[in-house]
């Protein structure tokens, strides 16, 4: 699987800023779509931060704490998760519950190196194997290795 190769990365390497890849146009890139795994959720009550794989990240009262398939947690923007998760037990949208996204094409780019995404919420941070996701245009995440296996589908041929 092509990646962004700049070497293998480790103590003292220089990371790549995932923000000023442009993933379109990248030879590696490819489309993914989120599987409907089942997350745990529950909406925050006080503002706060919590501490992510990628780093911390800060959020505020009413955005969801999502827990994910390693017991790993993050948090998602309150309009954002209404607009891209549906609840699975019946109970009404910013109930605590399950939940499970719903389908959206991505484009993933596996990287070959340390690498970091500034978001509006925090700066994420990966390592070499992690994917950089672009959700749109000025969207874009890290999700770890292990995690994008067991929660992402890669779809047939590149990007267009």
């Amino acid at each position: 699987m092509a990646g962004f190769g700049w070497g293998a990365g480790g103590r003292g390497a220089r990371m790549i800023c995932g923000n000023d890849i442009d993933i379109a146009d990248h030879p590696g890139v490819l489309l993914a779509r989120k599987r409907p795994v089942p997350v745990e959720v529950s909406f925050a009550t006080n503002d706060g931060s919590i501490r992510t794989s990628e780093g911390v990240q800060a959020y505020q009262a009413g955005d969801a704490i999502c827990t994910g398939v390693e017991g790993e947690q993050w948090p998602i923007q309150r309009q954002r998760f209404e607009a891209t998760y549906e609840p699975m037990d019946g109970q009404a949208m910013g109930e605590d519950g399950r939940y499970v996204k719903r389908p959206l094409q991505v484009r993933v780019l596996r990287m070959d190196a340390p690498f970091y995404v500034e978001t509006g919420w925090g700066r994420l941070e990966g390592k070499a194997g992690d994917w950089l996701v672009e959700y749109g245009p000025g969207d874009r995440a890290v999700v770890n290795g292990a995690i994008f296996d067991k929660t992402y589908e890669l779809l047939e041929g590149p990007s267009a």
